[in-house]
């Protein structure tokens, strides 16, 4: 593929791919803190463990991302998950069809392994 001039005089920055109605992102810790507090305040203990676990996981393996839009795509899903805690309006969610499509298969099976233990369903290997 050939870059055009054009494509490379307009740089892409994480300030130009939100639009004006977006909502502010809160950086990555304070970020982190707040999910563990709505944790804390509005899951059972269980839930919490398992849920606290995850997200540790999932901070953990996208530490030195470094591509401007995979870090917006990841902290923009994360502060949608803590409103939506805080709101109580995830217990009766469904998981977005058009979000399930753009999934990959590695991404699918880990949310597969996630229900699993969620449900308590015993391993099957």
């Amino acid at each position: 593929m050939r870059l055009s001039a054009r494509l490379l005089s307009t740089p892409v920055t994480p300030s130009s791919l939100l639009s004006k109605n977006a909502l502010a992102l809160l950086p990555p810790i304070p970020l982190y803190r707040r999910i563990l507090r709505a944790h804390r305040r509005h899951l059972g203990p269980d839930e919490r463990a398992l849920g606290d676990h995850y997200i540790r996981d999932e901070w953990r393996r996208h530490k030195d991302v470094e591509n401007p839009i995979h870090i917006i795509a990841f902290l923009t899903e994360w502060q949608l998950y803590a409103q939506h805690l805080e709101g109580d309006t995830w217990r009766d969610a469904k998981l977005d069809k058009a979000k399930l499509e753009k999934m990959s298969d590695d991404q699918i099976g880990q949310l597969y392994e996630l229900m699993k233990k969620a449900k308590n369903v015993p391993d099957d290997s």
